[in-house]
């Protein structure tokens, strides 16, 4: 069965204007990716965890605020990996360069048997729909359209 993660597509609207706060994941790896490296705040769920409360914790964990309002289901969404994303869209307005994220270990560099941390998401920004698009992750693009949609002319 393949891996499910959840997750919050955060919007506001500036002068009528969506935009949307993604996250850049932590880490060596992704230091110097910012086309495509982008995502929604998500994570994996827990064993017997409801997917919206999922969604939430995750989203806490990795911009330090809990975010509530009103969840509205967008989708889920197969990523090239396999995994499951299952998202909810919600309206709010966050500090971005406030974000504080939770930390993870790795053996950094490769094979030194060192180990060092890394936060789990190392900036956000807020960004307009064809920043989004370029930003996100390809196997994310599809909830952009989804909530567009689901939105209509809103």
């Amino acid at each position: 069965m393949p891996q499910r993660s959840a997750g919050l597509l955060i919007y506001r609207r500036t002068a009528g204007v969506f935009e949307f706060l993604l996250v850049h994941p932590g880490g060596p790896f992704w230091a110097r990716k910012d086309e495509a490296a982008w995502s929604i705040p998500k994570g994996l769920i827990d064993d017997n965890e409801d997917e919206l409360q999922a969604a939430r914790r995750e989203a806490e964990e990795e911009l330090g605020v809990a975010i509530d309002g009103d969840f509205q289901p967008v989708g889920s969404y197969k990523q090239p990996g396999g995994k499951i994303v299952v998202a909810w869209s919600v309206e709010a307005d966050i500090d971005a360069d406030a974000v504080s994220s939770n930390m993870f270990t790795m053996e950094w560099p490769p094979r030194s048997g060192a180990m060092k941390e890394f936060p789990e998401v190392d900036k956000a920004g807020w960004f307009s729909l064809p920043e989004a698009g370029i930003k996100i992750l390809k196997g994310q693009r599809p909830i952009l359209d989804d909530f567009l949609q689901r939105r209509g002319a809103d």
